[in-house]
């Protein structure tokens, strides 16, 4: 099966505004360069993230929008087709009827057709409830989008849509190091236990895709969220090698493919579909 970059399609689908390109900006910016439609779907506007240095809250409603423009002002740069937006509560996502939240994940993908679709793991990366959430959403949508019984009130009528290649995001130790140290440590509280981020071991990332040549680009829409920038403003302060480190490669894990297999490591996304 061959297809020229210009009619593949991937789709990332993350929780909250800033995921996209923190967890995902570097595929994100590398495939768009090389023709490849790449689209998001968010399902938050983060409305409940911290706002600059925590003073001068302009509450949940007017963060979300803030966030949602600085979202697209994000893809913009990476070269984001287009995004998508869902209707969710920031932090709340985890308590959302899933057969609602499934139903419109499946909608979109059978209205994008993607051949690939990038989320988070099943950690959510450090053990975000939100991040959780959407890669169990996300992973049932997969499966849905495929079945010509699967059907939700309010959806658009699409055709199935078979998903060829799904992929988590991966982050190894040294790469978590590298990204906490630049920082701060990250973590989740929840029910009252402190989640810290959960590494895969190396040889358990089925997938690394170079994208050292595109962290400009990465850095410059991590920059797009500025609302953000009190918590990464740090990241500004690192030399280009460890910018290189941070943003250079992409780590992740082949949930299933219905066109290539093995333990050989992948360097493409779109290995077996071109």
């Amino acid at each position: 099966m061959t297809r020229d970059a210009s009619r593949l399609r991937l789709c990332g689908i993350f929780a909250h505004p800033d995921d996209e390109t923190l967890g995902a900006g570097g595929i994100l910016a590398r495939y768009a360069a090389e023709g490849v439609e790449t689209y998001v779907v968010t399902a938050t506007r983060g409305q409940r993230g911290r706002y600059r240095d925590g003073r001068d809250h302009p509450g949940p409603d007017a963060l979300g929008r803030i966030r949602e423009a600085e979202l697209r002002a994000a893809g913009e740069v990476l070269g984001v087709k287009e995004i998508s937006v869902l209707d969710y509560w920031d932090r709340d996502l985890d308590k959302a009827d899933p057969q609602e939240v499934i139903g419109q994940i499946v909608d979109h993908l059978r209205r994008i057709r993607p051949h690939v679709v990038v989320t988070f793991d099943p950690y959510g990366a450090y053990g975000h409830p939100d991040h959780i959430a959407i890669c169990q959403f996300t992973t049932a949508a997969v499966v849905a989008a495929a079945d010509s019984g699967y059907r939700t009130p309010g959806t658009s009528g699409h055709p199935p849509h078979s998903v060829s290649k799904l992929y988590f995001m991966g982050w190894p130790s040294a790469k978590w190091e590298a990204y906490q140290s630049a920082f701060k440590k990250l973590v989740s509280h929840v029910d009252g236990v402190e989640r810290q981020a959960a590494p895969w071991p190396e040889w358990a990332l089925t997938t690394v895709v170079d994208t050292e040549t595109h962290w400009t680009t990465v850095w410059r829409a991590v920059q797009c969220h500025e609302s953000q920038m009190a918590i990464y403003g740090p990241l500004a302060e690192l030399s280009e090698e460890h910018h290189k480190g941070l943003w250079g490669a992409q780590g992740l894990y082949r949930v299933m493919s219905l066109v290539n297999g093995g333990r050989a490591r992948e360097t493409d996304l779109f290995e077996g579909l071109r």
